[in-house]
């Protein structure tokens, strides 16, 4: 704030206006997903959002309610309590003070680098199926039909269609308008507020025709006054029960928010975002929003948008939005009495079906198909089994999709580039050189427990290739960034192995760390430290020639630098 600049004021009113006439309605429809009354989706929308300004590294992240994390908020408490009882928002509050306390302890230990573990393909798949999910689950007051609500789709088309008779005609033709207007407002131009539109004309179409309307389910009376404090009622009875969910939600938050700051980061050069900050900042708005009736928060990709589309400069127009959502909840939460509910089915269908990344998909099945098909375990495992198994099967598989790269990395045979002084990739380069009394190959990743074996039979295999001629081999480690003790062993082994049948072993791009590991554990008792080159060049003319003053040299420079 010292730094404020005057110029700064316009943009940051115009971006917190804009982004409130957004968040008002969707908070409100945010919280029926989540099983809460309509007014808790206000109160998330408030404290929150005035936290994160204040500690988050962003200056353009919305925080507030997100149809994402509403969902998970749902599926996980239905079990434990009847929605909208006390109970229910009881345990609803709690868990935000639970995931808030989570972030903000992985913020203070630096753990933001766990959210590596997610990849792409995971998010992608969990998001996409998770917004499905969520549109299935507002039909219920899109069509006017009492549902039921589950985070497994086989549950919710089987009860669609056994009662898809029951659907009331005047509540699906006010849905189909709404949804009609929202997508034809957004190709106009995508700044266009049409979720307050819509709601705007939702409520003035009830209010003029409500006996024609009188089937339609409304809001009615959302109270009014701003939340009292209130320190969440601890159950520790419940912490077990809710800590998988709550993980589940931090996750799934901190991403949401990362990856929209991460955007917005490389739209400007204001700022950087700081992924441990952004924890930090993300976990004290739900903690404090929790002490004000506010249920899990995380930063909405689409106001985040807006705001930043709008002309935020800073962390104000949060302030802004807040001063709105305070006047709503003041003086204005009457005027939703006869908001239809299906409008807001609609806002919310309309939303997150656009999450669903078909383009992501084709891009991945002609790019990287081992990812695709990650990408399709996780969507149908959270289709099929829900969000909390979803997830999980989906940081499984991806866990496993790591160990099967790393443990199987690219091996490959180089050959003498003809009039120059390097080797490269004989399936690559035809033209390259390859002498039978000879073997300079390549290992593309870390040396460790997980790949050493597979190392050790590549090599047989490339040895075997070349016979009995065959009198040198060269390790060119340029790749190799890390080596543990396993790896170390199996070098040694591997080279006291050849020399038993006559073959050299030289070291040829091996970087320092690697170098220093392989000392360290006793390689230099085995083999010479005149036999570790720094191109691979370098050790075949030493073998061929046994004389290369460049090569003394280096030897003579890297065991002065070991010592």
């Amino acid at each position: 704030m010292p730094n404020y600049k005057k110029d700064q004021l316009q943009g940051d009113i115009v971006a917190g206006i804009t982004v409130a006439t957004v968040l008002i309605p969707q908070g409100i429809a945010y919280a029926l997903i989540a099983g809460l009354p309509p007014i808790y989706g206000l109160y998330s929308a408030l404290i929150p959002q005035i936290i994160y300004a204040i500690f988050g590294s962003s200056r353009h992240v919305a925080i507030g309610p997100v149809a994402t994390d509403s969902l998970i908020v749902a599926s996980s408490i239905s079990t434990i309590a009847l929605m909208g009882s006390e109970s229910y928002i009881a345990i609803a509050i709690f868990l935000a003070f639970l995931v808030g306390a989570i972030q903000f302890l992985m913020g203070i230990f630096r753990l933001g680098f766990i959210v590596n573990f997610l990849s792409k393909p995971v998010i992608t798949g969990f998001t996409s199926a998770l917004a499905i999910i969520i549109g299935l689950n507002q039909f219920k007051n899109f069509f006017g039909v009492d549902f039921l609500q589950s985070d497994q789709i086989h549950i919710l088309l089987d009860d669609m269609f056994s009662r898809v008779t029951e659907i009331d005609v005047k509540t699906t033709i006010i849905g189909l308008v709404t949804s009609t207007i929202i997508i034809v407002l957004r190709r106009i131009n995508k700044k266009i507020p049409n979720a307050l539109i819509v709601v705007f004309l939702g409520i003035l179409s009830m209010f003029l025709f409500r006996d024609y309307f009188s089937e339609v389910d409304i809001v009615k009376d959302i109270p009014s006054g701003l939340p009292g404090f209130a320190i969440p009622e601890f159950n520790f009875g419940l912490i077990r029960e809710l800590l998988p969910m709550a993980f589940t939600l931090v996750m799934v938050g901190y991403l949401e928010t990362i990856s929209i700051g991460k955007y917005l980061e490389s739209q400007q050069d204001e700022y950087k975002v700081d992924s441990n900050q952004e924890l930090i900042g993300l976990g004290l708005s739900n903690i404090f929003g929790s002490f004000f009736n506010a249920y899990p928060s995380a930063s909405s990709f689409s106001r985040s948008a807006i705001n930043f589309d709008a002309g935020a400069r800073t962390g104000v127009a949060a302030f802004i939005s807040a001063g709105l959502v305070i006047l709503t909840l003041l003086f204005l939460t009457p005027v939703f009495y006869y908001l239809p509910k299906t409008v807001l089915a609609a806002i919310i269908i309309v939303a997150v079906f656009r999450l669903v990344n078909v383009k992501e998909a084709k891009f991945l099945w002609k790019a990287n198909n081992l990812d695709f098909w990650l990408l399709v375990v996780t969507f149908c495992a959270t289709l099929l089994f829900g969000v909390e198994l979803g997830i999980l099967i989906g940081v499984g598989v991806s866990l496993v999709v790591l160990i099967f790269r790393t443990s199987r990395p690219h091996v490959v045979e180089l050959g003498k580039v003809p009039d120059a002084d390097f080797y490269r990739n004989k399936n690559r380069f035809k033209e390259v050189i390859i002498e039978e009394d000879v073997l300079v190959f390549r290992f593309d990743a870390q040396l460790f427990y997980a790949n050493a074996n597979y190392f050790r039979d590549q090599l047989e295999a490339m040895v075997n290739e070349k016979g009995d001629k065959l009198k040198l081999i060269v390790l060119d480690g340029e790749s190799i960034n890390r080596v543990d003790s396993t790896g170390v062993e199996m070098l040694k082994q591997q080279i006291l192995f050849y020399k038993r049948k006559g073959i050299l072993f030289y070291f040829a791009g091996i970087k320092g760390p690697v170098r220093d590991a392989l000392f360290k554990a006793g390689v230099l008792d085995i083999v010479s430290i005149e036999h570790f080159f720094m191109r691979a060049n370098w050790a075949v003319l030493f073998y061929k020639t046994g004389d290369n003053q460049n090569q003394k040299k280096y030897a003579q420079y890297i065991h002065q630098a070991y010592k």
